[in-house]
């Protein structure tokens, strides 16, 4: 097969690109560069911002397939369909879980009750739109530079998925971690492992707040798995982990590779340092299932669940990000926990 890859250089798009060559698929990945691709895959330089510029060279490659991991707005994926209408077999848009109702209550901008779970790709998605302002573009830009303007995953979708001239496919994909994660997601608790910290603090609420995550290879695998099988020609599929751990076991899993042997310490908000609470709605839990792309396509983890933590806790140690001291106040949280101990002894003396 003949794949086209946009934006595959970054932390999910090298393993598919690594991936897909392995299967003896003929790779192009379109990108601004300087980075050097794995060896067979081909390259056509530019800018997602002006692709129509190179639309002749992009429909040049006649793509079985074209992965885009960096589609930002409709405005993007509407060009990319009339770039690609009758010169490629089909668009696989690299989506997220975001886009469901549950997420928008999550996060507060959502109203109404609480969403059923798990979420399904059939499950309601977000009624509102464009719900990251400008200061909270701005700021995931110094992370994702290829953010577009007007960010909204879910017209991206609408937009792949009501092309007439291919049909196309739409992954979800989880919280991913692994080496090279942008966000450093394990960060915040393996330091404080490392540190010999006697006790992590948690809301209580959090505590037990479940959500979606995956291995950035195992991302990848169905990433790979969903372009390259003909049956996910106009499906949309979720990416997760099977077993969606609440962020108290996220942290007892971590501890475990990590080999710390310190306390997970739930106590209410109003007790907590303001840098440890929380600004989301706990009560929404995040759940989402995979059962579909497991089902139809016949998706496994190719890396193990403990392989993969400890694969990312090694990478992590090796490349520590900046960070504010002020998320560290180990004093503050000491003073808590002593606070919260110390009320604890009384309230059982008192009984």
């Amino acid at each position: 097969m003949n794949f086209l890859l946009i934006g595959a250089t970054g932390f999910i798009g090298k393993h598919v690109t690594a991936q897909l060559l392995g299967l003896g698929a003929s790779v192009t990945v379109f990108h601004r560069g300087p980075t050097k691709l794995p060896v067979g895959a081909e390259e056509i330089l530019g800018d997602h911002k002006e692709l129509a510029r190179h639309r002749d060279a992009l429909r040049a490659r006649k793509p079985d397939a074209v992965i885009d991991f960096i589609l930002s707005n409709e405005r993007q994926a509407s060009e990319l369909v009339d770039i690609f209408s009758g010169h490629a077999g089909r668009i696989v848009g690299v989506s997220s879980a975001d886009v469901y109702r549950a997420c928008g209550i999550a996060h507060g901008f959502e109203s109404g009750p609480l969403q059923a779970l798990p979420l399904t790709e059939d499950s309601a998605l977000r009624t509102t739109r464009n719900v990251y302002g400008a200061d909270d573009l701005a700021r995931l830009r110094t992370i994702f530079s290829w953010l577009g303007e007007e960010y909204d995953k879910i017209p991206v979708e609408q937009v792949i998925m009501a092309a007439d001239a291919m049909p196309g496919t739409v992954l979800r994909l989880p919280m991913v971690y692994g080496p090279c994660d942008p966000l450093h997601r394990l960060f915040p608790y393996l330091k404080r492992m490392d540190d010999q910290r006697p006790a992590i603090l948690l809301q209580a609420d959090a505590a037990s707040w479940r959500g979606p995550r995956g291995y950035v290879e195992n991302v990848a695998a169905a990433i790979t798995l969903a372009a390259a099988s003909h049956e996910a020609a106009g499906k949309i599929y979720n990416i997760a982990e099977q077993d969606c751990l609440s962020e108290a076991d996220w942290i007892r899993a971590i501890a475990a590779v990590a080999e710390w042997t310190g306390e997970i310490v739930a106590m209410p908000a109003a007790r907590l340092p303001a840098h440890l609470q929380v600004p989301y709605r706990t009560e929404q839990h995040w759940v989402v299932s995979s059962e579909r792309i497991r089902r139809e396509l016949a998706f496994r983890e190719p890396v193990d669940f403990n392989t993969g933590l400890a694969n990312t806790i090694a990478w992590e140690r090796e490349n520590p990000p900046p960070f504010a001291p002020a998320a560290f106040n180990y004093e503050a949280e000491d003073a808590a926990l002593a606070a919260y101990l110390a009320e604890g002894e009384r309230e059982s003396a008192e009984q």
